[in-house]
């Protein structure tokens, strides 16, 4: 059933929740990643025989890495294309993204400023359940590459097969993976964080997941550093009625099929007129719809709702609200409208720009937060893949203009070596320091 409501009404506030961390997947995790804590490669293969279906001995965990040109041997000359046309325009946006160097004069001569160095070593996680997703791929390990980072880690899931998808493969090779296992899941989510025989640990681990990749993500942070909560896709879309009602049903569909079932999809109207058409498009776009059963299944569950308000800038608030992961502006003036965003993970402005042109080609990555998260996280950048450091370069004078703030504080809590490494530099004695 597709609702349409006011955007007060409790239905809507009902439907902005949603449950970050199943207690299922949660148990799961927590089960399986004691278990390689404790055995390793033959925890790891125990769990891949058990929720791949795959009986892979740990010496076939790593994928010989073929070459590209090999690969595009295998794949439609249309394919190989599409797929370089991702690379380069995502790479391109991530170059331009990347935080430069900066540096400030400190009041008596000195500098300080901040400075960037790229982790050497991460992994990325690449669902490839209900569909293998060739291009988180490319918005995973791109960015990594980008930064700079020497040895990419990716991970994926095979299935029964132990093959992974050869599309899926010439995009990680192309983009840079420097080893690839052919390891889902919880399993590989541990393996990469603690480290095995097969596999040593990354420094950081990114890329989206289900619930149970998730939940294991949540529990390794601290043994590795982690990019953001991304679960089960959804997105909002604000209308006007300037933009077709079939292109919006189309842009709220295209969220909807992405097989967990749980993905929502939002539409703003600011009319009730509006509303009524993109939910009878809705209703009969989903009949023509090769996945329309797992379309079905996010109707069923309530995940698509339709909310009527007055006017686009109570939409706007209305979106703030559910915070998606994609958010869609199909109004007459979006750029003036995208002004009052304030929580979600990716825009997408104006009536030529599906939310399926970020997904695969626009530029920036499309590993984004859900389930509310862009309240408080951002999308993945090449940046979440370097270290920042700042500096500092204190002259003389610079110490002599802070000494007295700084040994106040070092009484003040009690650190008498503290105060003295400040003191200590003008006790009698010129000094050799520079």
């Amino acid at each position: 059933m597709i609702k349409i409501a006011d955007w007060r009404d409790k239905s809507v506030a009902k439907f902005n929740l949603r449950p970050a961390f199943p207690e299922e997947a949660e148990e799961a995790a927590r089960a399986v990643l004691a278990d390689i804590r404790k055995r390793g490669d033959r925890a790891v293969a125990d769990a891949v025989a058990k929720f791949e279906g795959a009986k892979l001995k740990p010496s076939q965990f790593r994928i010989v890495l073929p070459k590209a040109s090999d690969l595009e041997k295998e794949i439609p000359a249309e394919t190989a294309k599409a797929v370089k046309t991702a690379l380069r325009r995502v790479s391109a946006f991530a170059k331009a993204s990347l935080r430069k160097p900066w540096s400030m004069a400190t009041p008596r001569g000195g500098r300080a400023g901040e400075f960037y160095s790229p982790m050497d070593r991460v992994g990325v996680y690449v669902p490839g359940g209900t569909a293998p997703l060739a291009s988180t791929s490319i918005h995973t390990v791109a960015l990594a590459k980008a930064a700079g980072v020497r040895e990419i880690v990716a991970c994926t899931p095979a299935g029964r097969t132990g093959e992974v998808n050869s599309v899926l493969l010439y995009a990680l090779v192309l983009a840079g993976a420097t080893e690839i296992y052919r390891v889902g899941g919880i399993q590989a989510v541990g393996m990469m964080a603690f480290g095995t025989a097969t596999c040593r640990k990354v420094q950081k681990i990114a890329g989206p997941g289900n619930a149970f990749v998730t939940a294991a993500k949540r529990q390794v942070f601290g043994y590795v550093a982690i990019d953001q909560v991304a679960g089960p896709s959804e997105i909002a879309v604000l209308t006007d009625g300037s933009v077709d009602p079939e292109w919006t049903a189309a842009d709220l569909l295209s969220q909807a099929e992405h097989g967990s079932g749980f993905e929502k999809s939002f539409c703003v109207a600011t009319s009730r007129k509006t509303a009524e058409a993109v939910k009878a498009a809705v209703l009969r776009q989903m009949k023509t719809l090769p996945r329309r059963a797992l379309v079905e299944r996010v109707v069923k569950r309530g995940g698509i709702l339709i909310a009527v308000v007055p006017d686009v800038a109570t939409g706007i608030e209305a979106v703030n609200r559910f915070a998606p992961e994609h958010f869609e502006i199909m109004t007459a003036d979006p750029m003036s409208a995208m002004k009052g965003v304030r929580a979600a993970g990716a825009v997408f402005a104006g009536a030529w720009t599906p939310e399926s042109a970020g997904d695969f080609v626009a530029g920036p990555s499309h590993v984004l937060p859900t389930g509310g998260a862009a309240n408080m996280f951002s999308g993945l950048t090449p940046d979440d893949f370097r270290r920042r450091h700042s500096f500092v370069k204190f002259t003389r004078r610079d110490l002599e203009d802070t000494r007295g703030a700084i040994e106040t504080f070092a009484e003040v809590e009690g650190l008498a070596a503290h105060g003295r490494a400040a003191t200590i530099r003008f006790a009698g004695k010129t000094g050799k320091g520079a």
